[in-house]
């Protein structure tokens, strides 16, 4: 085989020990030319801001410089540098050691040998939790293309694989702390391509011990028959997903409703469903906040904020979120306000998480003037999940 051919080979066993998540160290060593400056690279994974990426030492003469890649640009660059500047690589995982060995005479050699360290994986460290979507046998993220046929996650997936993965924690924390009867119905407005229901369904099936239901909300008819069809073949029987629209679908009663990016005015369709069914976790992401925005016309000197494009967007976001919490605390939800995860759709990364704790039926009047009083600063008339709410 090629040097280039090794290299690929090399850079590709990198990736799988990232995504496998037992990766240890690589080392570059051997350098092309004497004069080169750069004597060694040392690479390491790194956990920062619950982001898994790869950590370069370039190790000059006088001088250490660090630098961090995702491991798509990290596996880019160590490509790179064996090319151009080093003859040899060493990588260990706690799996199988790699050595990459070649010369100015063209010769290469790849050797793959058993693993030579019982050091643990930087994974494995409290900085970073468990994977609870496993990549192997999973039936329907290869379907979905998230996989290759071998089980192994595609180069341009590893960001959609680490998001279901972070995603499902955040549910499961969020549902740890409900009080959900046995046999309880999850509702996906929105499902989209189905993701995030397939894995939170599968994560659900290997963890309870008792049955339970999801139904997946989605206006395209062909993503619809999609996901059944790959629902059938990872013989997940209890989950199923309809065509609909999120403010009329028909839906059985839903003790958990979630709603990932739902557009402007479509989030507070999905809160609505939830609060009017007596759902009793309700989580959402929104996207878009073009309603309240419309008729932002704040109090001076808080006018100053919206003379500025960006500006004004970001308060309108803000704004719209907190009208959206506030309403589902003065109807009896206990409400968290999080960081979620971007998607490619949308750079919203805001996770709105409620609670059902009580069951009044009519909303708390000290909420609804709290709310009052900030809707007149900033001039709002109305929100759309209090004119839905009006309506019961």
């Amino acid at each position: 085989m090629s040097l280039n051919e090794h290299i690929a080979t090399l850079t590709a066993a990198i990736s799988d020990s990232m995504v496998n998540g037992n990766m240890l160290k690589l080392t570059l060593s051997n350098k092309r030319s004497r004069t080169d400056d750069l004597n060694n690279v040392f690479v390491k994974p790194v956990v920062i801001k619950d982001q898994t990426l790869l950590s370069f030492v370039y190790r000059h003469s006088t001088r250490d410089v660090t630098k961090n890649f995702t491991i798509e640009d990290a596996v880019d660059q160590i490509a790179v540098l064996l090319s151009a500047t080093f003859f040899n690589a060493d990588l260990f995982t706690s799996a199988a050691d790699y050595s990459l060995l070649s010369n100015k005479r063209g010769r290469t050699t790849l050797l793959k040998k058993p693993a030579s360290s019982a050091e643990l994986p930087v994974f494995s460290h409290d900085k970073i939790k468990r994977r609870l979507i496993e990549a192997e046998n999973n039936v329907y993220l290869r379907e979905l293309g998230v996989l290759t046929a071998d089980w192994k996650v595609r180069t341009d997936m590893q960001d959609k694989f680490r998001q279901i993965n972070r995603y499902v924690e955040l549910v499961e924390d969020v549902l740890k702390s409900a009080d959900l009867p046995e046999g309880f119905t999850v509702a996906d407005m929105g499902s989209g391509k189905g993701y995030l229901t397939f894995a939170l369904y599968d994560h659900l099936k290997k963890t309870l011990n008792h049955s339970f239901h999801m139904i997946g909300i989605e206006l395209r008819p062909t993503l619809t028959d999609t996901c059944n069809r790959i629902a059938t073949l990872a013989g997940f029987g209890t989950l199923r997903f309809e065509t609909g629209a999120i403010v009329d679908a028909r839906l059985p009663r839903v003790n958990v409703l979630i709603a990932l990016h739902a557009c402007d005015t479509a989030t507070d369709e999905a809160i609505y469903r939830g609060i009017a069914g007596g759902s009793e976790v309700i989580m959402v992401a929104p996207c878009c906040h073009k309603q309240i925005r419309k008729q932002m016309n704040p109090q001076k000197p808080l006018s100053e904020i919206t003379r500025f494009g960006i500006l004004e967007e970001r308060q309108a976001e803000m704004l719209t979120d907190t009208i959206r919490a506030m309403i589902l605390e003065a109807y009896g939800y206990r409400t968290r306000v999080f960081e979620f995860i971007a998607t490619e759709h949308t750079p919203k990364n805001v996770m709105i998480a409620a609670i059902r704790k009580s069951t009044a039926g009519t909303p708390d009047p000290l909420v609804l003037k709290r709310l009052e009083a900030l809707k007149t600063i900033f001039g709002i008339k109305t929100h759309h999940l209090e004119t839905l709410l009006n309506a019961l």
